[in-house]
């Protein structure tokens, strides 16, 4: 059983949803990420989602694709992704590292160079956006032959032959999108998002993991009780962009913040939840 499976394993027999908190590699400077990943964990953070930079970043609102141009900006490239995961795995050898983002980068090094790599420097898991489960063959081995969970993404209007094929495909948890659009985009319709969950549990044999347009602590609790996971991306950048010039400190301190507004909104959440089942 990989790290991130035994993570989301034991969150689960205690009751405990998963946050997984979503930042790019290299925003908003290349030193500034392997600081961002600890604080994350110190502020509650169960797995961490790190965004590899890529010129067309395709499932991402404009608040992702700004952070993505400031880490290009600096040339952040997949091999220092790689070495920010590293660096952070001498510090932090539990908490599970999902990369995100696209096959372009990981063709480019080929798919066996890339495994290796990723594997020998303590990532657990890859969500590669553009590649389908049914035409990923060959890159899917290449993941599985080192111990490299496979999370893919679905949606609302995902259909059954695809769900059927990310159940046989995928480990360690499922992404579900919880709304038509990109990253960061419109408001959440909660009984939506609660009528699709019914129909993935039926179908899904892993964790479920919300996200997309979870922006606070409110949200947060809502989807606390709809699936194994809260996934966040877009509020944290947004706090990275609008303190980036602030320092260290005020960045931290914002972003701390609003990791803590999550945090205590699953407990909360979680600790409902284990008090109806005890009654």
């Amino acid at each position: 059983m990989s790290r991130l499976q035994k993570k989301m394993a034991s969150l689960k027999q205690v009751g405990k949803t998963a946050l997984i908190p979503y930042i790019t590699a290299g925003d908003p400077t290349p030193n500034a990420t392997v600081a961002l990943m600890h604080l994350l964990v110190e502020k509650g953070a169960d797995v961490i989602e790190l965004g590899v930079p890529f010129s067309d970043p395709m499932a991402d609102g404009p608040v992702i694709q700004k952070a993505v141009e400031r880490a290009l900006i600096h040339n952040v490239s997949l091999d220092d992704v790689l070495e920010y995961v590293r660096v952070f795995r001498e510090q932090d050898a539990e908490t599970p590292v999902v990369l995100m983002g696209y096959l372009n980068p990981i063709e480019a090094q080929g798919y066996e160079a890339f495994a290796n790599a990723a594997s020998s420097v303590g990532v657990d898991a890859v969500l590669t956006v553009d590649m389908p489960p049914e035409e990923s063959k060959g890159y899917l081995e290449a993941l599985q032959q080192v111990g490299l969970d496979r999370v893919f993404l679905v949606s609302p209007t995902t259909p059954g032959s695809r769900l059927s094929a990310v159940n046989e495909k995928g480990s360690g948890f499922v992404y579900y999108v919880s709304l038509k659009g990109v990253t960061g985009s419109k408001e959440l319709d909660m009984e939506d998002v609660a009528q699709n969950m019914t129909r993935l549990k039926s179908k899904l044999n892993m964790p479920i993991g919300i996200g997309f347009g979870i922006k606070d602590g409110a949200t947060a609790f809502e989807m606390a009780n709809l699936g194994s996971a809260v996934i966040v991306g877009s509020v944290l950048v947004k706090l990275i962009e609008a303190n980036q010039s602030k320092g260290r400190y005020d960045m931290h301190l914002a972003i701390g913040e609003k990791m803590t507004e999550f945090r205590d909104a699953l407990n909360r959440a979680d600790m409902n939840r284990v008090g109806a089942l005890n009654t």
